[in-house]
């Protein structure tokens, strides 16, 4: 985020709050901070992007809503996850859902969605989900 009339300190404190509202699952609240300029797809020091935080933590109505305005679906962060293999792991079949409506690649990032799925036993949620007109076919 670069807003010139924000210090480093205050931008820095702007993404954290945005980011725990993504935790949160508070969509309207975060969707606030994007509508008044704060990029889509922020990250924090460990690259991980409102979409992913919010996937991770289960929160599929604020996924879907950064998914309409746009965030990147495959967007990995510092240690090269996804946030599809992230829910995966997590067991966030809704979210799991909505990520590859949206055409979520899932042989991006190690571990890919694909093998996220084989460890954690949900390799039919995948077929399920690609085959509901998601994205690509396992």
């Amino acid at each position: 985020m670069t807003d010139a009339s924000l210090s480093p300190e205050q931008q820095e404190r702007v993404v954290a709050i945005a980011l725990d509202l993504a935790r949160e699952g508070r969509t309207r609240d975060l969707l606030e901070f994007i509508d008044h300029g704060l990029p889509i797809d922020v990250t924090d020091a460990a690259g991980n992007t409102p979409l992913m935080l919010a996937a991770y933590h289960g929160r599929p109505e604020t996924v879907t809503a950064l998914i309409e305005r746009g965030a990147d679906v495959d967007l990995r962060n510092a240690r090269d996850q996804s946030p599809l293999a992230g829910a995966l792991f997590k067991g966030e079949d809704a979210v799991v859902r909505a990520l590859v409506a949206a055409g979520a690649d899932l042989d991006a990032g190690p571990p890919s969605a694909r093998a996220a799925a084989e460890l954690f036993g949900k390799v039919g949620l995948l077929e399920e989900a690609t085959d509901d007109g998601g994205g690509a076919s396992p």
